[in-house]
């Protein structure tokens, strides 16, 4: 169980889901640029698995500005011996959860959304804190302008 980027809110959000609801086998955050922010996914390769909620993402985003469907909500993938599902978590993450075959998909569902929304508050919340509060640098129409120690030449 890991925690990136100072997301312990995220991690203790994932170990509630993994507590409270049955037959849930893993979860995990990627950011939509593939890499894992936090996880509790035991033998779970985490970071192969982020990197294709990413790739799967794009392709969601694409097949909903195709269809004129609206924004990325959610993505669910039956297999053989259970589901991925994939839910938006803010402005720049995705909540990745998986689950055995005999869940019951509604229940998935309602919790997937509602981790999703509070993963997404979470991680928002703390990019507009990093943002607001970092040390700019100044652009260089900002910077004053250059002034020569030497005195003009006579």
């Amino acid at each position: 169980m890991e925690s990136e980027a100072g997301a312990p809110d995220v991690l203790a959000e994932l170990r509630r889901l993994r507590a409270g609801v049955p037959l849930l086998s893993g979860a995990l955050v990627a950011g939509t640029d593939g890499l894992v922010l936090a996880h509790d996914a035991p033998g779970v390769e985490t970071e192969g698995v982020a990197a294709l909620t990413a790739s799967a993402l794009g392709v969601a985003v694409r097949m909903t500005e195709a269809t004129g469907r609206g924004g990325f909500g959610e993505l669910l993938v039956r297999c053989e011996s259970g589901c991925i599902a994939s839910y938006a978590a803010g402005s720049s993450a995705v909540l990745t959860l998986l689950a055995e075959d005999r869940i019951d998909i509604d229940s998935l569902h309602f919790e997937g959304r509602r981790a999703g929304a509070l993963i997404g508050e979470l991680l928002d919340a703390a990019h507009r804190r990093a943002t607001c509060c970092a040390p700019s640098v100044p652009s260089p129409r900002q910077l004053p302008p250059h002034s020569d120690p030497l005195p003009p030449r006579l």
